[in-house]
């Protein structure tokens, strides 16, 4: 009996923004086999003068794919029996395979790379994109082919609720600006509005909206604007909630009560569904997770649903074992950190005690030394002055105690970037005055920026550019220490984890110093070697600690939150204990709240 041939999925993605027809003459077509031997592989569309690959004829060579010069093309041949997509936008362009789907009086997360479908996939499930099955082509927009589809799966009970409006949805999306660009008014008329389930007062105190109620939409800071958001979706009467990346902006005790209300509607037997980049927080509130992989921008894949421990390592380890997938080469791991207070002895500077004060905030500083080749992390509540101390270290606010000379060279990246007109990625490198060997060999070898040239700034995504003005920032030439205001934000998991490996390959290659603020628990684990911790009353004054070993200085910070984390044996990632676990109990009894073992 012959051997059955294996079915493969071929998937040509052209990113049309970097196509430049203009540039190479249609380089794509004239080096294409097929279109040689007559086949209309390659077809240059009429109407945009752009070229369209035919995946049908398309043999996988991928010599388009190294001839494009702006890198445009992507080819994908995948040994794997998937069905039709679930969704594709185009010819030409993403496709998403099968769904994650929520789960009564459970927590269902979302994990995985941007741009591999995760928000396409929870527009799918709020019922704001119709799922087409690859059928792009098709005007209509209705269910009945997705029910007719998925006929005896659970797919199919679930678009029959869509399909009747069955089901009631309450989404909160990842863009919360447009929030500002649809509603007017103050906040507590907004909550009031939202308000289907009479919970208004019950909400407004688990998430500390009192001081934001007689705002006006307009005036919210981007973490204020969240809590709002968040508050909003969660008040609406609704069988699934949708939660779309909801830590950004929020510092760690804002993030772990927005866990809590998100906990208390899946025991009231709602459905909760969220897509989250803090591993942490993802852990703490999930009961279930799915991962997403692919190539971004080309394809996504949804796991099987996994316990939220064996979801998380299994991404972190690259390799969904029942599928038998490794999507990625290398395990991310957790190294443990010593006790000590520096890798390296050599003490490089030193900076005084620092006090400043505003007309309604204070802060005060205690002195501290850097060392040689260290990271020392930056961690507190917003508004308890962290900026401001980044800001005094980096010579862009005078301190009101004393003169600041570290005689150092400082980088600066703030915590809020805004992107320059007119110039495009290459020629903000080319302006900056940068070390091309720390460049090339640390920063642009692992994160690949130099693939982002001939984009203009303002046309980067957030993660886009917030991977520029970090690389812009710790290639800056004969600068000893780096000052990086929340490098993490609008960055995915997997890229959150590149920025730590390139910060300390920088500063541990290089003998550098970096200071990095950040929300983050997971990645203050994976970059610091100590921690400068923050305390005090949010917007009236703060307290920022000498810098400490990470065992002392995780144990005070989290003390303060009154939540304890252990390592996980298999990856070494710090997770948090469910509260009032037995694990938890243990660990506060005997006063450690963060294991380093």
């Amino acid at each position: 009996m012959p051997k059955q041939k294996e079915r493969r999925i071929r998937i040509a993605v052209i990113d049309y923004d970097k196509c430049k027809p203009e540039l190479c003459s249609y380089l794509c077509q004239k080096s294409c086999p097929g279109v040689r031997m007559g086949q209309d592989t390659v077809l240059i569309n009429e109407l945009t003068k752009k070229p369209v690959i035919s995946e049908e004829l398309c043999t996988g060579c991928e010599i388009c794919l190294h001839r494009c010069p702006t890198k445009a093309i992507t080819i994908i041949n995948l040994a794997t029996e998937l069905a039709n997509p679930l969704h594709q936008y185009g010819e030409n362009s993403f496709r998403l395979y099968r769904l994650p789907l929520p789960k009564e009086n459970s927590i269902v997360g979302i994990i995985g790379k941007n741009a591999v479908g995760k928000s396409t996939a929870l527009n799918i499930i709020s019922g704001l994109l119709v799922p087409n099955l690859g059928n792009y082509r098709s005007a209509s927009q209705n269910y009945d082919a997705a029910i007719a589809q998925f006929k005896g799966n659970e797919l199919q009970g679930f678009f029959q609720k869509l399909k009747s409006s069955g089901i009631k949805i309450s989404n909160k999306p990842q863009n919360i600006t447009e929030i500002q660009k649809i509603a007017e008014g103050k906040v507590q008329d907004l909550l009031k509005k939202a308000d289907g389930r009479n919970a208004l007062h019950e909400i407004i105190e688990q998430m500390n909206l009192h001081p934001l109620l007689q705002r006006n939409l307009s005036e919210l800071s981007g973490g204020e604007l969240q809590k709002v958001a968040i508050a909003a979706c969660a008040l609406k009467l609704a069988d699934i909630y949708a939660f779309d990346e909801p830590t950004s902006y929020l510092d760690v005790s804002e993030r772990l009560k927005m866990a809590v209300l998100l906990r208390s509607l899946a025991e009231q037997g709602k459905s909760i569904i969220v897509i989250e980049h803090d591993l942490a927080v993802l852990d703490y509130l999930s009961d279930y997770v799915h991962i997403l992989y692919g190539s971004p921008g080309a394809y996504g894949i949804a796991s099987n649903p996994k316990s939220s421990k064996e979801g998380i390592n299994e991404f972190l380890q690259g390799f969904i074992a029942d599928e038998n997938i490794r999507f990625r080469e290398k395990e991310l791991h957790f190294d443990v950190k010593p006790a000590s207070k520096g890798r390296k002895s050599k003490i490089i500077a030193e900076y005084p005690a620092l006090d400043k004060k505003f007309q309604n905030f204070s802060l005060s500083a205690e002195s501290g030394n850097l060392y040689e080749g260290e990271v020392i992390g930056i961690l507190g509540a917003n508004a308890t002055g962290k900026t401001t101390f980044v800001k005094m270290l980096a010579g862009l606010l005078q301190a009101d105690n004393c003169q600041i000379n570290l005689k150092l060279k400082v980088s600066y990246k703030p915590q809020y970037l805004q992107a320059e007109q007119g110039i495009s990625v290459g020629e903000a490198f080319e302006k900056a005055q940068i070390d091309a060997r720390i460049f090339e060999s640390e920063i642009d070898k692992k994160l690949n920026i130099s693939a982002l040239y001939d984009k203009k700034l303002p046309e980067l995504s957030g993660g886009e550019l917030q991977k520029v003005a970090v690389s812009l920032c710790l290639s800056r030439n004969d600068a000893d220490l780096f000052l990086l205001d929340e490098p993490s934000a609008f960055i995915d998991v997997e890229d959150r984890l590149k920025i730590a490996d390139v910060i300390k390959s920088v500063v541990d290659k290089n003998d550098k110093i970096a200071m990095v603020v950040d929300h983050d628990i997971i990645f203050q684990d994976y970059i610091s070697n100590r921690l400068v911790v923050f305390s005090g009353i949010p917007g009236n004054n703060g307290n920022a600690s000498p810098p400490m070993s990470m065992h002392e200085g995780m144990n005070a910070f989290l003390k303060g939150l009154g939540i304890t984390f252990r390592r996980d044996p298999a990856t070494g990632r710090p997770r948090a204990n469910k509260p009032d676990s037995v694990k938890d109990a243990e660990q506060k009894k005997k006063g450690e709240y963060y294991y380093t073992f």
